[in-house]
């Protein structure tokens, strides 16, 4: 089996950046370190900004006669969010077939649209379809397996020779569904707390990502005269971000929507990083017992787990002890190994049928 080829579609990949694309690097670097021949297809084009190399082929924005062909190469089709438009020969070639979930599999307001019962309708015709969290799982196809997602453990780690000298670090794209605009709210709410105790220093923020509501969130933070304790760094990557995470104590991921599951928790866990998170989708899934979970866009609970967590330093202990097994647990590694059993018991039951 260690000849096996095995084409990995995804929507996306590098050098475009997210939770989906990370997974496919990751899992297609360990299949290929383990021997197996891979081929990544994906409509992400190259760039002149693509400085990383790769050890297996990437067919990128194919026409239909190489995704046929691609097809037709492989011994076993693992499908990295279901993605119709570049897994259709699998309508008439009988090949093993896996899908990875990754999102949910409807519209930001609940409705399934024509795509989205093709999608689900997909998943039936898969030999084992995988959810990145129990809340996906239920949410979207209750005979999925589950198994959640790793990190680049590699790249994001605590450096002990930075001191935590910050408090709050929100790192994301700037967008309203995020909810950076909670986590300069909450920086506001404590201020005005350590005010009425008669306080002259107070918690700080750092913004890490850019996006469309930059402009807005700065005036958020103008309105509140809070320039002296938010600050913005526009995006970061590489060794930059995992420097700026390790200087921080805690991480605020306050999604208004239900996020499917939560690398970017995994990563400021690994930089010694006190999730604290909404308590719908994943992101629960994401931080196991590292960390703090509060009602999902609603503001005072927040607020108010926060500032249990931050008047209870044997709390804060408490969390940090679960870094290292939860960790170990969402290593590259161990994730691969558990994709590799699915893969070689999917090829299994191919060869005896």
């Amino acid at each position: 089996m260690r000849n096996m080829k095995i084409l990995i579609l995804t929507h996306k990949f590098y050098p475009d950046i997210g939770g989906i694309e990370i997974n496919s690097e990751i899992l297609a670097n360990y299949l290929y370190d383990s021997g197996y021949e891979i081929r990544i297809m994906t409509w992400s084009e190259n760039s002149s900004f693509c400085t990383k190399e790769f050890p297996y082929s990437i067919v990128r924005n194919p026409n239909k006669f190489r995704i046929l062909k691609e097809h037709k190469w492989a011994d076993l089709v693992f499908e990295n969010n279901p993605c119709l438009k570049l897994s259709w020969p699998l309508l008439f070639l009988k090949k093993p077939h896996l899908i990875t979930l990754h999102t949910w599999i409807q519209r930001l307001d609940g409705r399934k649209s024509i795509q989205d019962r093709l999608k689900l309708n997909w998943l039936n015709k898969a030999k084992t379809v995988i959810a990145v969290s129990n809340a996906l799982k239920a949410g979207t196809y209750e005979d999925a397996l589950v198994i959640e997602n790793s990190y680049k453990e590699e790249l994001f780690k605590r450096m002990p020779e930075i001191s935590k000298t910050e408090d709050f670090v929100f790192l994301g794209r700037l967008v309203t569904d995020k909810g950076a605009d909670m986590a300069i709210e909450l920086i506001e709410m404590l201020k005005q707390t350590d005010m009425s105790l008669g306080k002259s220093s107070f918690k700080k923020l750092t913004i890490i990502g850019d996006g469309p509501e930059m402009e807005n969130l700065k005036v958020l933070v103008n309105d509140y005269n809070l320039k002296e304790v938010v600050n913005f760094t526009g995006a970061l990557s590489g060794e930059d971000l995992v420097k700026k995470l390790n200087e921080h104590k805690y991480i605020l991921i306050p999604s208004r929507w239900k996020e499917p599951f939560g690398i970017v928790a995994l990563e400021g866990i690994a930089c010694g990083c006190i999730p604290i998170v909404s308590n719908e989708g994943g992101l629960p899934d994401a931080i196991g017992n590292t960390g703090v979970v509060f009602e999902r866009n609603n503001l005072q609970s927040l607020y108010n787990n926060v500032q249990t967590l931050l008047n209870n330093p044997l709390m804060d202990r408490i969390l940090r002890s679960y870094f290292k097994k939860h960790l170990e647990d969402h290593t590259s590694k161990h994730v691969s190994e558990k994709y590799l059993k699915i893969i070689h018991k999917s090829m299994y039951h191919y060869e005896e049928n």
